[in-house]
């Protein structure tokens, strides 16, 4: 007869009861995994979120209460959970899952890992640190009422990287306030921006830093301090952005100065965020006009609105668009609001410039108005029932992993009608690893034609390892015989190379490079001319808790270039190659080993993708980077 422990057989509560799991993401979805997990009776849980309690997090995140708000969300889930079971073991860490510590040897001592993230950038990190440890992963995310959970296994099934992504449609606020990593982050800071100044005030749309964040303070006890001071009252007291606005008459220099300068110079502050960014750069109206030229207007030739603006040429834009709208608002009368519209020149106008000068404040390409035009989309709303769904997913689905049972492990989507069979939940089988994954493949391996003459190294390190295939802090050795180091991830290390050409490394076609674990080669000529530039689709590296994006797999070799000059070209291995393409190299090298400071002992750095590139070729063409098989 079979013993039962509650509903479960006694072999697996035991199982319960020892193992250990890591939660990445104390959010929507977090704060409802975290409750199911001790209330079914897993007792060693490690949680991680860097995220602090925002008032906007109140609505569905039911661990946390008012008086939490600017505390870790890491910490008060784990208080909160600890009330459901107080005998279960839970270390919380309020630090980004990113930050080097979290190695692969910390993914090793979890049975299983659960993600409940809000950005594609850490998702992408944890299925790359899964499959270096060889440790199961719960994937989940929702959209609206819409939500899945897969699971995801070295060699059995499709990773997180191995299909495509949709064009993201929201972002955690964290990101868009804080981080921006990628201009359509700062596209819709600069639509939250439209609304609070002109439009409907929203608190999920606060544009401003905020100044009780813990991670102002990189002092344990001033973080403390702030926490608890933001408790005494239990909220968070903000002035109005359009109060202040109004204050000044919407005068478009001090809000300028504001928003692009004093608010950048307190995020400077965060000392934590900065730790490990590139810290962002303010900037001063009044600087900016003194040293402007003409010339600075604008960069590029075409139609005005396939032109992107300099500095210079956004400030004025900026000023401008905020006068036209000013009156706007003056001619519909007191407490009147304006309503954000793509095709709205001057909303259009004032989205283009905050968003563009943001960009550069964040050292990002920027983008001309008809490319902001085209990014800026919808925002699709957390909904606090569909998390708890895919939570509860999330849970089950872990079971039939410590119940020996991963076979039996599903991908179940959950959707908003119901389908034929009037199912709402569709549980679908597991797909089997993409051979042309350049995540979990076993020989990850591209070819990249390019002018190595006309092609500097911060080109294909922007452009590729960084854009194409996600890297954070790539390390690039050339395979000379050397071992010369084209691209190091410490700062400041090969910072001089940025500007050489790869020529000048000695790089020319037949060239290999090692990226990190991975092998690349640089081989065959570029054509004379480059092929037309693709339809444009931003690939944006974020995810969240109300995102398409989470409902499926993630990038793929066959996702579309976004930059004119870099030609995606997919195939499979040929038996044969043309005059024009060298075969592509056999086997990954091993990357350097870096010596850990305390131990002494070598440290592999931390796997950041599961990809690799390369570069080049000996010809006169005009274009930068041409081609990557």
């Amino acid at each position: 007869m079979v013993q039962l422990v509650g509903s479960l057989r006694k072999e697996l509560a035991d199982s319960l009861s020892t193992c250990k799991v890591l939660v990445v993401g104390a959010g929507g979805i977090g704060c409802e995994l975290l409750k199911n997990l001790v209330l079914t009776g897993f007792k060693n849980i490690e949680v991680i979120d860097l995220d602090t309690i925002d008032v906007s997090n109140l609505n569905r995140q039911f661990l946390f209460q008012k008086k939490h708000v600017g505390k870790s969300k890491a910490q008060v889930a784990k208080e909160s959970a600890l009330q459901f079971c107080p005998t279960a073991n839970i270390t919380a860490y309020h630090d980004s899952i990113m930050n080097p510590d979290y190695n692969v040897e910390f993914f090793r001592k979890f049975m299983l890992v659960m993600n409940a993230l809000d950005n594609r950038a850490a998702r992408n990190h944890v299925n790359r640190m899964c499959l270096a440890a060889d440790i199961p992963l719960m994937e989940s995310g929702t959209a609206g009422y819409l939500g899945q959970v897969t699971m995801i296994k070295k060699g059995m099934t499709e990773c997180y990287e191995c299909q495509p992504k949709p064009t993201q449609k929201t972002f955690p606020g964290c990101t868009i306030g804080n981080t921006p990593s990628e201009p359509i982050h700062c596209i819709v800071w600069a639509k939250y921006l439209f609304n609070q100044l002109f439009g409907e005030e929203d608190a999920d749309q606060e544009v401003s830093p905020d100044t009780a964040d813990p991670e102002a303070a990189w002092n344990p006890e001033d973080t403390a301090a702030r926490a608890t001071a933001s408790e005494k009252d239990g909220d968070i007291k903000r002035v109005s952005t359009k109060e202040w606005a109004r204050s000044t008459g919407y005068d478009a220099v001090k809000l300028f100065n504001k928003l692009f300068k004093d608010d950048i110079m307190y995020l400077l502050t965060m000392d934590k965020l900065w730790k490990k960014r590139k810290a962002p750069t303010p900037l001063d109206w009044h600087q900016i006009e003194n040293s402007a030229c003409p010339q600075e207007a604008f960069t590029g030739t075409g139609l005005k609105d396939q032109q992107v603006l300099g500095v210079w040429g956004l400030c004025q834009l900026f000023q401008h668009s905020v006068e036209t709208l000013r009156s706007q608002l003056q001619e519909k009368g007191e407490g009147a609001e304006l309503v954000w519209d793509k095709d709205d020149p001057p909303a259009m106008d004032f989205v283009t410039a905050a968003a563009n000068l943001r960009m550069h404040i964040f050292s990002m390409n920027m983008k001309s108005r008809f490319d902001v035009k085209s990014m800026a989309g919808n925002i699709i709303p957390a909904i606090a029932t569909t998390n708890a769904v895919i939570a509860g997913l999330i849970v089950l689905e872990g079971l039939k992993i410590l119940a020996g049972e991963i076979e039996s492990c599903r991908t179940i989507f959950l959707n908003k009608h119901p389908n034929l069979r009037k199912k709402l939940l569709v549980p679908c089988v597991l797909d089997p690893p993409s051979a042309n994954c350049y995540v979990c493949a076993s020989k990850p391996e591209v070819t990249v034609k390019l002018n190595v003459h006309k092609t500097t190294v911060q080109s294909p390190q922007d452009k590729i390892l960084k854009e194409r295939f996600g890297m954070v802090a790539p390390d690039v050795q050339i395979e000379d015989g050397k071992g010369t180091i084209l691209i190091s991830s410490e700062e400041g290390e090969t910072e001089a190379n940025n500007s050489k050409f790869l020529a000048d490394f000695g790089i020319r076609n037949g060239s290999r490079l090692q990226v990190d674990d991975f092998l690349l080669e640089v081989v065959g000529e570029a054509p004379d001319k480059a092929p037309p530039p693709q339809a444009n689709q931003e690939e944006v590296n974020s995810i969240t808790n109300g995102n398409k994006d989470s409902a499926q797999p993630s990038t793929s070799s066959k996702a579309p270039a976004e930059d004119d000059d870099i030609m995606i070209v997919e195939s499979d291995e040929e038996e044969g190659a043309s005059s024009s393409s060298a075969a592509a190299a056999a086997s990954s090298g091993t990357k350097r080993r870096h010596s850990d400071a305390e131990t002494g002992e070598a440290s592999s750095k931390r796997p950041r993708t599961d990809q690799s590139s390369a570069a080049a070729a000996d010809n006169d063409g005009d274009d930068d980077i041409i081609a990557l098989d």
